[in-house]
């Protein structure tokens, strides 16, 4: 199976989207859109790319334009996450960008090392979201 990870722990990610989500209470309700946005970005990019990963598994035929496009839209979104200061959660989108472009840069020990994929980052994307409606 096709997956990504970064060597951000869990934990590193949490502690500091939870000190992101007191400083977004206090934003402006422009700055809290553009959170929203691009934190379901976040989900909408984990779906793209589990869809992508489901064809792989199932016809065992990959196809670099739909890599290219996961690339941009990874590296484009971990841009956004950064400027908004989300930083950890942009560091893995921009490690899921570089991955996409290359998928053999990174050694199997890094991947594995690292505790982060998919799944959790749509969990800790939907969760950041919940925390900023309440």
């Amino acid at each position: 199976m096709v997956d990504l990870v970064t060597s951000v722990s869990l934990w590193e990610l949490i502690k500091h989207a939870g000190s992101w989500v007191v400083n977004l209470k206090r934003a402006s309700a422009a700055r809290k859109e553009e959170s929203v946005n691009a934190l379901r970005q976040v989900i909408l990019a984990a779906q793209k790319t589990s869809v992508y990963i489901r064809q792989i598994n199932e016809t065992g035929l990959k196809d670099h334009n739909t890599e290219a496009e996961l690339s941009i839209a990874w590296t484009e979104l971990s841009f956004k996450l950064e400027d908004l200061g989300i930083d950890a959660l942009a560091k893995r989108c921009r490690m899921k960008g570089k991955h996409w472009a290359n998928p053999t840069q990174f050694a199997i020990e890094e991947l594995e090392k690292a505790d982060i994929g998919l799944e959790k980052m749509e969990s800790l994307a939907n969760e950041i979201l919940s925390e900023v409606r309440s």
